[in-house]
């Protein structure tokens, strides 16, 4: 989703309203972040959006990326923020002969719906984050296929944006 670096972009301030809005919706999709909320978005804080490629936003509080959304899709957490919070999403785990592909942008391929972490085998970090194409259980019971097409990535272009 993000191979390439991302120029910077102009921010706006996104409505109270609005923000509102976004805490909600970030809620209602990772429940985990409830004890975190009002460190993750104060409501006092001023949210700002960025417009990036392919019809993307990111949100930011004080140059510090949030959480970015496809303009049809849910929300999905700025690995920062995950790393910040790893308890606050549900993770899966690769083995570590994949990670390589992982981190140069693969299809995660694994034998729906749901926004998880990617853990690599022996490592703490969360490495992706992205949409299941396919539930748990059936990644379990198939051992083999596309699990997830694109997600963001240590070292994309969205990880290395800077917004100062």
């Amino acid at each position: 989703m993000f191979k390439k670096d991302i120029p910077p972009s102009n921010r706006s301030k996104v409505k109270s309203s609005v923000q509102r809005g976004l805490r909600q919706k970030l809620l209602e999709t990772y429940p985990g972040f409830e004890p975190f909320i009002e460190d993750v978005m104060p409501k006092k804080a001023s949210l700002e959006a960025v417009k990036l490629p392919e019809r993307v936003t990111l949100y930011t509080i004080y140059s510090t990326p949030l959480f970015f959304q496809p303009i049809d899709g849910p929300p999905v957490p700025h690995l920062r923020l995950v790393h910040a919070y790893p308890s606050a999403i549900p993770t899966i785990q690769i083995d570590r002969g994949a990670i390589r592909f992982v981190l140069s942008g693969a299809t995660l391929m694994a034998p729906a719906g749901q926004i998880v972490g990617v853990k690599a085998e022996g490592k703490e970090e969360i490495c992706l984050i992205g949409m299941l194409k396919v539930g748990t259980e059936e990644i379990k019971s198939k051992g083999k296929g596309v699990v997830m097409d694109e997600g963001h990535y240590l070292g994309d272009g969205l990880w290395r944006m800077h917004l100062d």
